[in-house]
């Protein structure tokens, strides 16, 4: 049975896209069936951009009682001069703070599951931030080590998961490891059974170098590394197969052949996953003890303020949220 408790939304950076696509989600909410939330951040940002009704509330308690009227707003530390479209430290400031009480709320269990909004990384780092996103920053509050913590993109028909995130290019081969690999791969079989309902996950590998390698004669990672972590997951059970060559791996036969595919590096996984769902690809965080997505862009401080953004990813974050702590909870009552 559908839960309660509402969704717990951080805006992410006040200036950006974040406070709009919220808004126009909060504007869908019965045509896409969406459960409740609440978003945290500063009220001015939302009331820059979006004219419709906004309520100010103390508790997400109350939010189930002024869903259905106004988008509930739990107001954090005044972000300055908020200008959509330039942001500035004080923004940061408030995004992250935003994050926080949205991370509380949902380790505390008064919300059921966390929507993150897009940040601005630079301006994160600028105030001190040391995390390389928001994905290993949850992670760390719920006491997750980083390699159990997996970074999955999902679309109504690819889920990809980038095995390194975000980091240089040039530095992938020395980061990339047969344990490294082995500790995604189960996080990720399991996140799909415990977040989609799916009982047996299959998994592809995507190879690191072109051709997979050609058998050691454009590289020795898919021999020396990719190839064994598949053998010892098989021999964990994990129906987990390759390595292929990255372009083979995309096309339609070949999605229909996995329900996640492993991928060496950032772009590897981001560019077939943006070109495919651009407007509702969703970033869901595997490996938590709760629920965490996102939508899968950044802040679009370009069009920002100019009522251009789509909320067709936030919107799909809301709802696979809702859906997979729904289906959660409900495996969780047949456990017991």
């Amino acid at each position: 049975m559908p839960q309660s408790r509402p969704l717990a939304i951080s805006m992410g950076d006040p200036a950006g896209i974040g406070p709009e696509i919220i808004a126009k989600a909060w504007a869908a909410r019965v045509a896409h069936d969406l459960p409740p939330f609440v978003a945290i951040g500063d009220i001015r940002a939302i009331e820059r951009v979006w004219s419709g009704p906004v309520v100010g509330i103390a508790d997400p308690a109350e939010t189930a009682t002024v869903f259905a009227g106004a988008l509930p707003v739990l107001s954090v530390e005044d972000a300055g001069e908020i200008m959509p479209g330039n942001p500035d430290v004080e923004g940061a400031r408030c995004a992250l703070h935003a994050l926080e009480l949205a991370v509380g709320l949902a380790k505390t269990g008064a919300a059921r599951a966390l929507v993150t909004g897009p940040v601005s990384k630079a301006k994160l780092y600028a105030i001190g931030f040391t995390h390389p996103g928001q994905t290993e920053f949850v992670a760390e509050r719920f006491g997750v080590a980083g390699e159990n913590a997996v970074m999955m993109l999902a679309g109504p028909s690819l889920r990809v998961v980038p095995i390194t995130t975000h980091v240089p290019l040039g530095d992938v081969a020395s980061l990339l490891s047969v344990d490294l690999i082995v500790a995604k791969g189960r996080a990720t079989a399991r996140g799909l059974t415990r977040n989609f309902g799916i009982a047996a996950p299959r998994l592809a590998f995507a190879g690191f170098n072109p051709h997979a390698g050609e058998q050691g004669a454009l590289g020795r990672e898919e021999i020396d590394i990719i190839a064994p972590a598949i053998e010892l997951l098989r021999a964990e059970g994990i129906d987990a197969t390759g390595p292929f060559a990255a372009d083979t791996l995309f096309h339609p036969r070949a999605r229909a052949t996995y329900d996640a595919a492993l991928c060496c590096y950032h772009d590897q996984a981001l560019v077939p996953l943006k070109t495919i769902h651009f407007d509702e690809g969703v970033n869901i965080t595997l490996g938590l003890p709760i629920v965490r997505t996102s939508p899968d862009h950044g802040t679009a401080f370009a069009i920002a303020g100019k009522d251009l953004a789509e909320p067709g990813a936030m919107i799909a974050a809301i709802a696979m949220a809702g859906q997979a702590s729904d289906r959660r909870a409900a495996q969780s009552a047949e456990s017991r």
